[in-house]
């Protein structure tokens, strides 16, 4: 396994429509080699700060990572209040032009991996592999109009109470473990339960429970387009996430585009280091699983 290195990242932006969008380069994406091209590493809305350490585990390569539009360092122009996997693939495509190179290899967790998907369907030529780590797509499921109930209703849960309510009721949706269960949108979620804010600042600007919830679980993703393209599609499973929604997504996409899913270390945010998560992860081990991945293709 290759040691983790610490590689100070040089911060590029590049004006998206209605948007502009911060990123990050480590190394030169022009000296990369064919066999192990440019690793892009993303999420949503987590942004760059999420893969610093997995990025270290990379050290051999150039390695991109991006806040996405509405989050972190990424601002929107346009004022629009959500945000789209189209927009976001979009992103995505401008930043891998923004490199200078014809494609890279693509890691995609979570929000990231949806947005990943979106990408290979329309921009199949600009990505060698993707591993879709853990995607939260609903359509993929038996349970597909509970989800997108709880979304709807984390999304107007959080217009009309605010954060802690509605990050609340986010985290009992993404920790259940197994279908989403009649009647599950609609009952409100303490947020003290989490440790979270039971008054409402007032803000409206939350990436996840504001942006983008409603967007990424109910995206109608292009399965044929996918399984035609030229990328090798990996979806990738933890190992300790059991029947959390994300992890059911990644099984579903997999079964739709024909393919057996993949299993990596530890849970949703197991590439991360604890002090970035705030939980204990295994990104050693994830790493390691990632570059055996990567080196298939």
């Amino acid at each position: 396994m290759t040691e983790p290195t610490t590689r100070e990242p040089e911060t590029r932006t590049l004006e998206a429509p209605g948007a502009t969008i911060h990123y990050d380069v480590r190394g030169d994406p022009s000296e990369a080699a064919a066999e192990a091209p440019t690793l892009m590493l993303v999420g949503s809305p987590m942004g760059a700060s999420g893969f610093t350490t997995l990025a270290g585990y990379f050290g051999d390569r150039p390695v991109v990572t991006y806040d996405p539009r509405s989050a972190g360092r990424s601002t929107r122009t346009d004022g629009a209040a959500e945000t789209t996997p189209e927009e976001h693939a979009e992103d995505l495509r401008l930043v891998i032009e923004a490199l200078g190179v014809d494609r890279v290899d693509l890691f995609g967790s979570s929000g990231g991996a949806v947005n990943s998907l979106a990408l290979v369907a329309e921009h199949p030529e600009r990505v060698r592999t993707l591993v879709a780590h853990e995607p939260p797509l609903a359509e993929v499921l038996p349970d597909r109009e509970q989800i997108v109930a709880a979304c709807e209703d984390i999304s107007r849960t959080y217009r009309t109470s605010g954060f802690g309510p509605a990050m609340a009721t986010f985290i009992s949706l993404a920790q259940l473990d197994g279908p989403v269960p009649d009647g599950f949108a609609g009952t409100p979620v303490d947020p003290a339960r989490y440790g979270l804010p039971t008054e409402d600042d007032g803000s409206r600007d939350d990436p996840l429970v504001g942006h983008n919830i409603r967007t990424c679980c109910s995206y109608r993703l292009d399965y044929d387009a996918v399984a035609a393209a030229p990328t090798r599609a990996v979806l990738a499973v933890g190992r300790e996430s059991g029947g959390e929604l994300s992890a059911r997504g990644a099984v579903g996409v997999a079964q739709r585009l024909g393919i057996e899913p993949t299993m990596f270390p530890s849970h949703h945010a197991g590439y991360m280091a604890a002090e970035e998560s705030g939980m204990e992860g295994d990104p050693e081990g994830f790493a390691a699983a990632l570059r055996r991945v990567l080196s298939d293709a």
